[in-house]
């Protein structure tokens, strides 16, 4: 029988929480939220940053942001700092209980779970929703719960994997649908919708969503602050020399290569005792279909054919319905 591994351990957290006291009232009316708009004709870009209270780099790039004074050019600009709740219950020494208060906020995109308001994460949904509903191209910032290299999720939806070309960084582009125990905002609304459809439901709407590495790493909020740079170059709302002008050193060098991980399912953990059998810490690639990578309540979890890469495993939210690892196919673009 193979080998299960124990609980994993804490991992050293040297990210410092950013001070985000002189931006956290905003200046929409929604707290944490902030709005610019050129005047100029173009898209409604947003970028959003902590939907988990321990994922300190998109806080750090979008404090970045402000402190520069980047204004768009053409179009708006929409800035939110969203589960400013979770933050405050921030403790380097216990990061994984500040991810959110009551439930999960990137689960709670759906209408009905919206307007049931019953959480702290679906009032404050629903407080973030007009802005999400506005936006044409959405930059979500994140970080995971292993050290791992960056990953830029598109969705299943064409137009997103060519934004994601066209930005030349990260290495990797993780193309999936998401998650069964609900729906992540980057999926809300038109954002979700298929390419065919969208043109009828909002013009060209685009939508990423970036892992910067491992929540404590410095390292990640050189990725956010280089994924802002990317992302609002390509959208057309800030030109190329201001973002440099404004944003000097955030700019890092493209990817050498980008390959394209299509996701073909997810490992749901049916509680918290599932276990991986290696240390995987993701993009991993296990040559042989049938190979044992964990246990699930007693099941053994092999892998489905061969060459299957293990797109971000991580059991320290496990429990039941909650995905641990998703396997993918790897394909150079």
């Amino acid at each position: 029988m193979s080998t299960v591994l124990p609980p994993p351990t804490a991992l050293s957290f040297t990210l410092p929480a950013p001070d985000l006291s002189a931006w956290r009232t905003g200046n929409t009316g929604t707290p944490g939220v902030w709005h610019f708009d050129s005047g100029v004709p173009g898209r409604h870009v947003m970028i959003s940053a902590l939907v988990h209270g321990n994922e300190l780099c998109g806080a750090w790039a979008l404090k970045g942001l402000l402190e520069a004074a980047l204004r768009p050019q053409k179009g708006r600009l929409t800035l939110a700092f969203c589960n400013l709740d979770a933050f405050d219950r921030f403790d380097a020494g216990n990061h994984d209980a500040s991810r959110f208060t009551d439930e999960d906020l990137n689960r709670q995109w759906l209408d009905e779970r919206i307007d049931a308001a019953e959480t702290n994460e679906r009032r404050r949904a629903a407080a973030l929703r007009p802005w999400v509903a506005q936006a044409d191209w959405l930059l979500d910032i994140h970080s995971m719960h292993e050290p791992s290299a960056p990953l830029l999720l598109t969705g299943v939806q064409p137009r997103n994997l060519q934004l994601a070309r066209a930005m030349r960084s990260p290495e990797h582009i993780v193309i999936d649908a998401g998650h069964k125990d609900g729906v992540r905002m980057r999926d809300y609304g038109r954002f979700g919708l298929p390419d065919g459809e969208a043109p009828g439901q909002g013009g060209d709407s685009r939508s990423l969503l970036i892992e910067c590495g491992f929540h404590g790493d410095p390292a990640s909020r050189a990725v956010a602050q280089d994924q802002c740079v990317r992302f609002l170059e390509t959208a057309g709302v800030v030109q190329t020399a201001e973002l440099d002008r404004r944003l000097p050193g955030w700019r890092l060098a493209d990817a050498p290569r980008q390959w394209a991980l299509e996701v073909t399912g997810p490992v749901v953990a049916r509680s918290s005792a599932f276990r991986f059998n290696a240390p995987f810490t993701g993009l991993e690639v296990i040559a042989q279909a049938g190979t044992v990578i964990g246990d699930n309540d007693g099941e053994p979890v092999a892998t489905p054919y061969d060459d299957c890469v293990l797109v971000m495993p991580s059991t320290r939210q496990a429990r039941a319905g909650v995905t641990v690892v998703r396997y993918a196919r790897r394909r150079l673009l």
